[in-house]
């Protein structure tokens, strides 16, 4: 498993240079949001687009996220449901979601309390009942019903379990990510048909 060359190089420059500091870093966030609060409120995006996979192809789709370096995803239809499951399908984006926000969460508080990480890994599965979105059976929900993680966990401090479940424990409070799953928020679906015709004659 390795990332995009530069990808790599663009973290390599980070993990090359002197270990930075997250108080360092949060400090004078938490006193600008403290005194506009305004200004803490973030909008994270991702969309699809139709350039390259025609609108028009059941199978797969293609998903553009971050901003600062936009990354592209090729997309499967689970093989579940008819599809393929060649690139990862929807689910597995949120699987990857949740994971990479506890990793990241985990390695900000560690830093933040002066804990060395030697090795980290955090593994998410979700399972679905998938007759819910193919309508085969009754009441069979939409969506998935179970959720597991697994965090695998190593520092170069002689920590007891003790500390190392406060520092998950601190992690998964300030996970984004879990947290949204665990209250998830009103989803607003805004529509836009364009009608080809009136906008030909325009």
């Amino acid at each position: 498993m390795t990332l995009d060359p530069k990808h790599l190089r663009h973290i390599q420059s980070f993990t090359e240079a002197e270990t930075p500091s997250i108080l360092d870093r949060q400090l004078p966030l938490r006193k600008h949001y403290h005194s506009t609060p305004d200004a803490a409120w973030v909008h994270d995006h991702a969309r699809t687009v139709d350039a390259q996979v025609p609108a028009g192809h059941p199978l797969h789709a293609h998903v553009v996220c971050g901003e600062g370096i936009p990354v592209d995803l090729p997309v499967s239809v689970h093989k579940a449901v008819g599809g393929e499951s060649d690139f990862p399908c929807p689910g597995e984006i949120l699987a990857a979601a949740l994971a990479s926000c506890l990793d990241t969460a985990i390695r900000m508080i560690a830093n933040l309390k002066g804990i060395t990480l030697s090795h980290l890994e955090v593994t998410v599965s979700f399972g679905a009942d998938v007759r819910g979105t193919l309508m085969t059976g009754d009441n069979v929900p939409v969506g998935f019903q179970t959720a597991q993680l697994k965090v695998d966990l190593q520092t170069e401090d002689d920590l007891s379990n003790l500390h190392l479940n406060a520092l998950v424990d601190a992690a998964e409070r300030s996970c984004v990510i879990l947290q949204t799953l665990r209250a998830p928020p009103t989803v607003e679906i805004e529509r836009r048909f364009d009608d080809l015709v009136n906008l030909g004659a325009a």
